[in-house]
């Protein structure tokens, strides 16, 4: 064989151990972490139905509460459930939804959390070996595919404003965890918040590396494959940083955000676009008064126009989300039920907007006296190659307007999708920030928790109401179809080559498109 031929082998023999590679890869679950490939939302490749509907249910199995969303392995179903104190990881059965095994974390008490939360809020990691699990009420637990232990590793629970959701990512051999916290370090102002890496093969700790100036936060991270090599990008406390995945060195950071940070950062090679809106949900840079106003009149009981000191009592709630129902429990601020508690508050809220001091709010004095909570709602594009605070070399653009409080960006084809509290659906470019459109979808009013997905040409929105809006991808706003799953749904879909899985409150269900 000649040396031109050996080369030409060798090359072929490359493309073809590379393809097979990828195969592999593939197969241990394309959707194998929260938010599937490199925690994108997108499904390349796969052909979910279209019309989402009874007539393609493949099946619905009750599952016990949980906010973590379903992952994939070829054959299998994982997700983590609490019930009674009891945090759990099961996995199903994909054809069927039949429950394979159950097993149960070693806690003896489970973190206390907000009423919107969960004990059973991480999403699990999958590859071809190892199933790892994450409870802030313990720490990592490591599983077999059939469910046989093979690690645990206690982690302290850290402390947060509603609970720990942050999810594990794997990079290599190694499963790496955000564990951003409210505690102080022992003798200092400094935040306990670290990022550490563990060997998936044992638990052990690979590196870890501390971030002092971050409290809790709830993104979980993404590794960042661009143009010059590969970063671990992690959304926190006012600011995002990049790290080198193999070491946990930092490399840069950028600031701006907010001080709750939930969404998921999204890349291309380009860009790495994070989000995250105002503390409190507002997505606009500057905020309408109106919905608060109008969400606070049903406690006008005596029907005069004005919300008086008498009526600032329980059940009085003051939103932050005024879009959502007033029941709900991130609707708002409510009252003390002790008395002396309430008239503290009372006397304090009272003070933003009663100018008169009549002891009572009128709607002129609310509308004029409204402002903006601190921070601003923010998305952003970095470039790589920065290093240290890149907040001003290395942001291609910025806009502040239909920026998400929970539900993370999805990336496709040069667009930025956002879907926000009220049905609220924006479309930006990526190269550029301009906003392409922004429509509401009727059908998706009210709160959004869970992020979009996608998968041949069409985005799939869940609304926490429990109906799925499934809409075109492109430069002009099109819905294709709607329906109501039955149930409330507040996580996110996973999607596999024909099918896609539906957690609700009681029950996960497969829609599958048929051959």
């Amino acid at each position: 064989m000649t040396i031109e031929k050996t080369q030409e082998f060798f090359k072929v023999f490359c493309f073809i151990f590379f393809l097979i590679s990828s195969a592999k890869a593939d197969q241990a679950g394309g959707w194998n972490r929260f938010r599937g490939p490199h925690g994108s939302g997108v499904a390349v490749g796969c052909q979910p139905p279209v019309r989402v509907g009874k007539d393609c249910e493949a099946w619905r199995v009750p599952i016990p509460q949980g906010l973590s969303s379903p992952v994939l392995s070829e054959s299998q179903i994982f997700l983590t459930a609490v019930k009674e104190g009891e945090l759990m990881t099961i996995a199903l059965d994909k054809q069927s939804g039949q429950e394979l095994w159950r097993r149960f974390a070693p806690v003896e008490a489970t973190e206390k959390v907000h009423r919107a939360a969960s004990q059973a809020s991480s999403t699990v990691l999958v590859d071809e070996q190892y199933i790892i699990v994450y409870f802030g009420s313990y720490g990592l637990l490591c599983y077999d595919h059939d469910g046989n232990e093979v690690w645990k590793k206690a982690v302290p629970t850290p402390q947060t404003l509603y609970g720990m959701a942050s999810s594990p990512i794997g990079f290599g051999e190694m499963v790496i965890m955000v564990l951003d916290d409210d505690r102080n370090l022992s003798g200092s102002k400094l935040s306990r918040s670290k990022v550490v890496a563990y060997e998936k093969a044992t638990g052990k700790e690979a590196w870890k590396t501390a971030r002092p100036f971050s409290r809790s936060g709830w993104s979980t991270p993404i590794i960042w494959n661009h143009k010059t090599g590969s970063d671990l990008v992690v959304l926190g406390d006012g600011r995002l940083n990049g790290y080198d995945p193999k070491t946990g060195e930092g490399k840069w950071h950028t600031t701006g955000f907010s001080r709750e940070t939930i969404a998921v950062p999204v890349a291309n090679r380009d860009h790495v676009f994070a989000s995250s809106s105002r503390r409190g949900g507002d997505g606009d840079a500057e905020t309408n008064p109106r919905p608060f106003w109008d969400a606070i009149l049903p406690f006008d009981k005596n029907k005069n126009g004005k919300i008086e000191r008498s009526e600032m009592k329980v059940p009085f709630t003051f939103p932050f989300r005024p879009e959502l129902p007033v029941d709900h429990p991130g609707f708002g601020f409510p009252m003390p039920v002790d008395l002396k508690k309430r008239e503290e508050r009372v006397d304090w809220i009272l003070s933003w907007f009663d100018k008169n001091k009549d002891q009572a709010w009128s709607e002129e004095e609310f509308m004029k006296g409204f402002k903006d909570k601190p921070g601003k709602p923010l998305l952003v594009a970095v470039r790589p190659g920065g290093s240290g605070n890149v907040t001003e070399t290395h942001a291609s653009w910025s806009v502040n307007r239909n920026i998400p409080e929970i539900p993370s960006p999805l990336l496709h084809d040069g667009i930025i999708y956002l879907i926000r509290a009220g049905g609220v659906l924006a479309a930006t470019d990526a190269q550029n920030g301009e906003i392409i459109y922004r429509n509401r979808i009727s059908s998706l009013g009210g709160q959004c928790t869970a992020s979009p997905v996608y998968a041949n040409g069409h985005l799939y929105l869940v609304a926490s109401h429990g109906v799925i809006s499934v809409v075109a991808t492109g430069r002009k706003f099109r819905e294709i179809h709607s329906y109501d799953l039955g149930e409330e749904s507040e996580t996110t879909p996973a999607i596999d080559r024909n099918s896609i899985y539906i957690r609700t409150q009681k029950h996960l269900i497969s829609f599958r498109k048929s051959k």
